[in-house]
């Protein structure tokens, strides 16, 4: 019987001290994995009494973005502002200190914590004397995160894309049957993303397709003979990618490719690869405009294979962007391509883009196309027009 008693006593205080060290465990697990407290929303107060809690995005100017859950995102100016109470750490750059290199950039900025108090801008430094900004000399107001990635010129290639999604469809269903389908992808990275920084280099990628086919089936009940059944199909791809080198705020370096597919002009595909240099006569924080010049190989591939040609030529173009009132978008480009073997071989294009907001990151965009090539197969027309009204997505 003691060894029974003696075993019953050993079980029991084993699964006590089983109990305690799972219970042990468990609570050094919660500790490990329990979230820190979340952190104080920023206030916003109104010179009317109003007030908003949320968090202080960013600024320009004497403006801040502020976005709060009830209202959104909003842009309020300084002076509507009595008191301002921000928790996050920011860099504040000023007019009246110009910015040439990314060193000079964090020697000029104003680091620390912003608060507003009648409609005067005040940065809290740490163990420092808090130092306040004159609206009219504030350039822009950057949360710290933003800036310290940015002035160390470390990214990765898949980060800091911007860009927007389109498409559109048309659809037939009556005696003839049919669809038309386009879609679309634009994608710009530049580095770095902000502007007030030397540009170092920009990538682009572009990609648009437009697919249609109508189907008339048979009428026997026409004379003298019965209307034979007849596919019309159309498909234009236009897809491009361009790397930009930076050696001057104006000047650049590139690299460039592009692919044109186009059913209506019996091309099955054109191919172009070169490189050049470009220049920036104009930017401005509402447009900008982009003039490029490269030296290329181009393989045409037509339906007629005798028609096929290897060229060497060159793309002359232009690039034009603006912001409109009302966040409306206005975007253009043109291209001329000569070749220099075969002078009578070009081709040109070119386009116009106007997009209206709808809803946050929605859209709608109206685009204009022309398509000329000197040398289509027999049959087919020089030109080649597209009106395309599709909706679009903005990725950032």
């Amino acid at each position: 019987m003691g060894f029974f008693r003696n075993r019953l006593q050993f079980l029991t205080l084993a699964v006590q001290a089983s109990l305690l060290l799972a219970l042990t465990s468990a609570c050094i697990a919660h500790a490990q994995t329990a979230k820190p407290p979340a952190p104080a929303p920023d206030v916003l107060i109104f010179t009317n009494g109003d007030q908003l809690t949320g968090t202080l995005l960013h600024g320009a100017g004497s403006s801040i973005v502020f976005k709060s859950d009830m209202a959104g995102e909003i842009t309020v100016p300084l002076d509507k502002i009595k008191e301002l109470r921000s928790h996050g750490s920011f860099a504040i750059l000023r007019k009246d200190t110009p910015i040439k290199s990314v060193a000079s950039a964090q020697q000029v900025a104003v680091q620390g914590t912003v608060s507003v108090a009648d409609g005067s801008l005040t940065v809290n430094r740490p163990a420092a004397t808090p130092q306040p900004v004159p609206t009219a000399q504030i350039a822009l107001i950057l949360d710290q995160a933003t800036f310290a990635q940015e002035t160390s010129g470390k990214s990765g290639f898949l980060s800091g894309w911007s860009g927007a999604l389109n498409g559109g469809a048309t659809i037939v269903r009556s005696t003839d049957y049919g669809e038309t389908l386009t879609a679309g992808i634009g994608l710009v990275r530049s580095a770095p993303r902000v502007s007030f920084l030397p540009a170092r280099n920009r990538t682009s990628f572009d990609l648009q397709e437009t697919y249609g086919k109508l189907t008339s089936p048979v009428i026997p009940q026409t004379t003298p003979t019965p209307t034979p059944a007849a596919v019309t199909e159309t498909s234009i791809l236009h897809a491009d990618a361009e790397r930009d080198e930076y050696f001057s705020a104006s000047f650049f370096a590139l690299g460039q490719t592009a692919f044109d597919h186009n059913y209506s002009q019996g091309l099955n595909l054109q191919q172009i690869y070169g490189g050049g240099i470009g220049y920036t006569p104009l930017k401005r924080p509402n447009q900008e405009l982009d003039l490029k010049a490269t030296v290329q190989y181009e393989k045409q591939a037509f339906q007629t294979a005798a028609s096929n040609v290897n060229l060497v030529g060159s793309t002359i173009s232009e690039t034009y962007h603006r912001t409109l009132p009302r966040k409306l978008v206005f975007s253009e480009f043109g291209n001329f391509i000569p070749a220099f073997n075969q002078s009578s071989d070009y081709s040109a294009n070119a386009s116009g883009t106007l997009t209206l907001p709808v809803y946050k990151r929605l859209s709608v965009g109206f685009t204009a196309t022309d398509n000329f090539l000197n040398n289509p197969s027999a049959g087919y027309n020089k030109n080649s027009t597209q009106f395309v009204t599709a909706i679009s997505y903005t990725l950032r």
